[in-house]
């Protein structure tokens, strides 16, 4: 017995110590990590030696803590995991600073919530590690669009990262790829290894499973994801169908810097194509999702789109969500487009005025669902539209970019990285192949490539390296990312300038460039983030927004003729007097807005609040609408040519007795004076002018939109920005006054003069 004893001591002496509760499992896939809950030894240490263990593939296995790897060292999902969380509500601290998070939000996440976190080391200038964060952050955003209540966290580190003043690479890539989620910038090393990136998927910040890479499958992620929401109870798709009578207003959410510059004329100019024949170009106008036509001299001539979402229909109803690059086929009258967001090719029918979906096919039930269906969908919203698993996958069609014409019913489709080209047969509807190799993609599409990039080497150096990630993405050709931002129209290159927010034509003969002077800004109409704001006073009897202007009057019932002048900013142009397509009026209440009625008769009769009411409803029922006239003055109220710098309004009501409001909301496209002295008037106080005109919500979308404009050398006396009006009047109006022996009521015909400085 005693020799037993003896032999087991020797053993024990010779096994490490091991200690029970904490284990780990390694995985070509990811790292699945799990721990008991009276344990808090750490998994694994920070070193380098494990992700040189994590490359062997197939390798599968498991092992348990030992005291000396537990003394010293923590797991690097640890350390991520609880420097997130202690940061959750400070927006800015020693070694971190937010970026990208909603304004005014005090809980950016419910911790205990399903969490994918983007994990990637910094390096401002490098193509190549820009590559690897689109790829994440594609797979990221496909994800989110799959799981809208999945909760994405992108965190930047390295030594180098300037916590004071935020990156322009930063601001431009999330302008670019329009990353909606949080990032954390940390320029702290809190890891022992350099170069990580890694995905990284937990459930309230505990029992993470990690995957190295930027590579990891997409249906590997997916997977994951799917398995954690079936644990809480919840299928694919996280949002459910609500039923009510109002539809709720589809609010997209954008990313902050996107928000805060919304106001310029464009946002994003990424692509443009040409029709020589006709004297169109097509522009991209990428974060206003909708794309403009215009000819060589400026002028606007339609607009395709009218918000974000997915919705075919006529050019004022449409919903694209950013449209990227396009071709215009002259034999059918139409532009192919790309639309990015939705992952789709989609054709806009120039002469019936109609866009259409024509890729990925739709269901043929779709198309014959009935008026009923039809009016169903108007009025819900349905969005919990579940897809298969197996469908979603890397190779799957998602953010699509780039399209070139073949010599037959093909195109080839390729993603903003130029990594991943997808051959598509229009005809049929199908996707013929896909692929992934650079030098497969070169052989295949390399000299149409090569040919679309020609117009480039005409451009100064500067403008091509304002741009990011535009070089090295394809040997041999230089700049290929911007294959799509520039054409040829005449003797002239026109490039679309995503720095300086414009677009510009060189000459090629003299070489000298200018920016396109626009016009006609009436096709544009409302932008849509007022118009979604116009939904609620319907809705939900709610006006939000910035008020410039709110007046009360007392009036006697009757016609009354509002004349609202406006003064525009004292060191700012108007471009151009609003057309009636940038104005709406509505009166609420007790009146009717009468403006352009023809038959004057109308006017002068008594108008009950009910009546009206029964009115409005039959004019959105059975109303068509009016043909546009082929005179500007017809188009425009009377008396509206006023002077320089003052913008003048008219309206006219019916009111009866009680209370009633009138909304007005404008579009004015102004723009800066030429200054007396250049020299003083630097381009950091142009910004700063132009940032305080538009007043974006809070100091710190104020601060973007000065990053933003100052990271161009164009001019920005020459920037066009929409300066939106929001008015509001409200009327109290009297009983009628009784005529002398008459059981009859005296109408008064009354005038209001508003003015308004901006």
């Amino acid at each position: 017995m005693y020799s037993r004893f003896r032999r087991l001591r020797h053993m024990f002496g010779v096994l490490p110590k091991i200690y029970p509760g904490v284990s780990h499992r390694l995985s070509a896939v990811g790292i699945n990590v799990s721990a008991d809950a009276c344990s808090n030894a750490s998994l694994f240490n920070g070193s380098s030696s494990i992700y040189r263990r994590l490359e062997l593939a197939g390798c599968q296995g498991q092992r348990y803590s030992t005291v000396s790897e537990t003394k010293h060292k923590m797991l690097i999902t640890d350390d991520i995991l609880s420097f997130i969380r202690s940061s959750l509500h400070q927006p800015r601290g020693s070694f971190h600073c937010w970026l990208n998070t909603t304004a005014g939000s005090k809980n950016l996440f419910k911790e205990d919530g399903i969490f994918l976190i983007l994990i990637g080391e910094y390096l401002e200038g490098s193509p190549e590690a820009g590559q690897n964060t689109s790829k994440m952050f594609e797979k990221a955003k496909s994800l989110l669009q799959r799981y809208p209540s999945l909760q994405v966290v992108g965190l930047q580190y390295g030594k180098s990262m300037r916590l004071n003043s935020t990156s322009t690479h930063l601001l431009q890539r999330i302008i670019k790829e329009f990353v909606t989620f949080p990032i954390l910038l940390c320029n702290k090393n809190i890891f022992e290894m350099e170069n990580v990136s890694c995905y990284v998927i937990s459930k309230g910040f505990q029992t993470p499973t990690v995957y190295p890479g930027e590579d990891v499958d997409l249906k590997v992620l997916d997977q994951a994801i799917h398995d954690l929401n079936a644990e809480n109870g919840k299928g694919a798709n996280l949002d459910d169908m609500k039923s009510s009578w109002v539809k709720p207003i589809e609010v997209v959410k954008e990313p902050d810097v996107c928000s805060a510059s919304r106001n310029l004329l464009f946002s994003f100019p990424g692509c443009i194509s040409v029709d020589e024949s006709g004297n169109h170009l097509f522009l991209s106008d990428v974060n206003h999702h909708r794309i403009i036509v215009f000819d060589s001299n400026g002028k606007i001539l339609d607009a395709i789109g009218s918000s974000p979402g997915f919705e075919d229909g006529e050019f004022e109803i449409a919903k694209l969500m950013r449209p990227a690059a396009s071709f215009y086929h002259a034999s059918e009258d139409c532009l192919y487009f790309i639309d990015s967001e939705n992952h789709a090719i989609r054709r806009a029918d120039m002469e019936r005025r109609i866009v259409e979906t024509v890729f990925p096919v739709t269901d043929g039930s779709r198309n014959n669902k009935g008026l009923w269906k039809w009016i169903l969908d108007k009025i819900l919203t349905k969005r919990n539209i579940k897809a298969k698993s197996e469908e979603f996958n890397s190779d799957s069609f998602l953010f699509p970019w780039h399209i070139l014409r073949s010599s037959n019913n093909d195109v080839f489709v390729l993603n903003q990285s130029l990594g991943t080209l997808w051959i598509i047969d229009l005809e049929s509807g199908s996707i013929r192949e896909v692929v992934k190799e650079s030098s497969k993609i070169l052989e295949i599409c390399g000299q149409m490539i090569l040919e679309k990039c020609v117009p480039l080497r005409q451009l100064p150096a500067l403008w091509l390296q304002q741009q990011v990630d535009t070089t090295g993405l394809f040997e041999g050709i230089p700049y290929a990312g911007l294959m799509s931002s520039v054409a040829t129209s005449q003797d002239h290159v026109v490039f679309c300038d995503i720095v300086g927010q414009t677009v510009v034509k060189l000459s090629k003969e003299s070489g000298s460039a200018t920016s396109f002077q626009f016009s006609n800004f009436g096709i544009l109409g409302l932008p849509y983030w007022l118009a979604s704001s116009l939904e609620r006073v319907y809705a939900v009897d709610d006006l939000s927004g910035d008020l410039d202007h709110s007046q009360c009057f007392r009036l006697l019932p009757g016609k009354v003729d509002i004349d609202l002048n406006v003064d525009v900013p004292h060191h700012t142009v108007l471009v151009e007097q609003p057309q009636e397509g940038c104005i709406w009026r509505q009166a609420r209440g007790a009146a009717a807005e009468v403006s352009g009625v023809e038959n004057k008769a109308a006017s002068s009769e008594k108008v009950g609040a009910a009546q009206q009411w029964y009115d409005e409803i039959d004019n959105l029922s059975f109303s068509t609408p009016p043909e546009e006239s082929s005179t500007e003055e017809k188009r425009r109220h009377p008396g509206q040519e006023v002077q320089e710098g003052r913008v003048r309004i008219g309206c006219t009501i019916n009111t009866s007795p009680g209370t009633s409001e009138v909304i007005i909301y404008a579009a004015l496209y102004l723009r800066l004076k030429k200054s007396s002295n250049p020299h003083l008037d630097t381009q950091q106080s142009k910004a700063a002018k132009i940032a305080q005109i538009l007043n974006p919500k809070g100091k710190s979308k104020k601060d973007l939109l000065i990053k933003l404009m100052t990271m161009s050398e164009r001019d920005l006396e020459e920037l066009v920005f929409m300066r939106p009006l929001h008015v509001r009047l409200k009327f109290n109006c009297r009983d009628h006054p009784k005529a002398d022996n008459t059981k009859g009521v005296i109408l008064t015909d009354s005038s209001v003069k508003v003015h308004v400085t901006l």
